[in-house]
């Protein structure tokens, strides 16, 4: 049954995220936001930490402060090991409460694949079977019988939505595949300069965590379920840009197999979806089109070598790549328009 509105919470409200998050709900119609909690500034007006929230909202306050018998759903944009703790104390008492989940916490089935790449042993390790990983229009007719959805990250956001249905219809070799991938430093967080030993953010272009990105984790999680051949590299890059994903992806099509083909099965994969937009074959892209959008923009183009094909995927990695997709996947789990609060 359709609800006409919902009672959220978003923890972790004064991040990049938390804001964009908290920005797309101030415009969303069918939500009441009952409780914006952050560990600091507690007691302030959430439109202090961004001046696009015209909307009156609760004051910042502390997660213990939630009635949550009067919580719907709650979004969790917490750093990763937190929000699987949160979940662990809530899920079994408020069998009401849904919850969607913007960190890494439940993004992978395998625990111990979520040790190696994030360095934290899984304390929830019973709910990782209750959750779904949704890229919502992969994953839009299951969001129904689960209470636990995983965000995806930014960058496996841009890559799948691009190849999954390549790969589906065996148009592109399996192997051979390369992916670079760009992205604006607000996808590290506020404390973006404390994590990496770079400088000059906003005047310089750095490649980094070139054999084992975390991000790579779910990646092969979700192509193997396709198929255990597929073989790829993926190097990230920080750019200097506040936000914005560009992904470059070098595949070989099959040799029968023409760019227009390739455009036709993308367009006929994402003819129902709103948000995916698939241009005219060759077209040069790039972020510009979707920076403060919830679009993934895609571009196929033939390079010099006869069966080699870059596809170009351009997201906004605060918006498609967390805040958007997360508000997308809410109106999906609650049966409002897929673009309630998004246009």
């Amino acid at each position: 049954m359709t609800r006409n509105s919902i009672n959220v919470v978003v923890a972790g409200a004064t991040g990049f995220v938390g804001l964009d998050l908290v920005y797309l709900l101030s415009k969303h119609p069918c939500t009441k936001v009952i409780n914006l909690c952050a560990q600091k500034n507690i007691g302030k007006e959430i439109n202090k930490f961004d001046k696009r929230i015209k909307k009156k909202f609760p004051k910042i306050s502390k997660i213990d402060s939630v009635n949550w018998k009067n919580v719907d759903l709650l979004f969790l944009s917490l750093p990763n090991g937190e929000a699987q703790k949160l979940i662990n104390k809530l899920y079994n008492k408020y069998t009401n409460l849904k919850f969607i989940d913007l960190s890494a916490d439940f993004r992978l089935e395998n625990v111990s694949k979520y040790k190696s790449y994030y360095k934290k042993k899984h304390s929830a390790k019973n709910l990782i079977n209750k959750s779904i990983y949704s890229i919502t229009e992969l994953k839009k007719n299951k969001l129904k019988d689960y209470r636990i959805v995983a965000n995806p990250g930014c960058y496996p956001t841009s890559i799948q939505i691009p190849l999954i249905p390549l790969f589906k219809k065996k148009l592109i070799d399996y192997k051979n595949i390369t992916i670079d991938s760009k992205s604006g430093f607000s996808g590290a967080g506020k404390n973006y300069k404390s994590k990496f030993k770079f400088k000059n953010f906003d005047a310089a272009t750095y490649a980094y965590s070139v054999k084992n990105h975390r991000h790579m984790a779910e990646i092969d999680q979700e192509f193997n379920k396709i198929s255990k051949n597929i073989m790829y590299t993926f190097n990230p890059h920080l750019i200097p840009s506040f936000r914005g994903i560009l992904s470059s992806i070098y595949v070989y099509k099959k040799k029968d197999i023409s760019l227009k083909k390739i455009i036709k099965v993308l367009k006929s994969f994402y003819k129902k979806d709103f948000f995916i937009k698939i241009n005219k074959p060759n077209s040069q892209m790039g972020t510009g089109n979707v920076i403060r959008t919830n679009n993934c923009e895609i571009s196929v183009c033939q390079t010099r070598l006869k069966n080699k094909i870059v596809i170009f995927s351009a997201i906004d990695n605060l918006l498609k790549g967390a805040a958007g997709q997360a508000v997308q996947n809410m109106n999906i789990l609650y049966k409002f328009n897929e673009t309630s609060g998004l246009k």
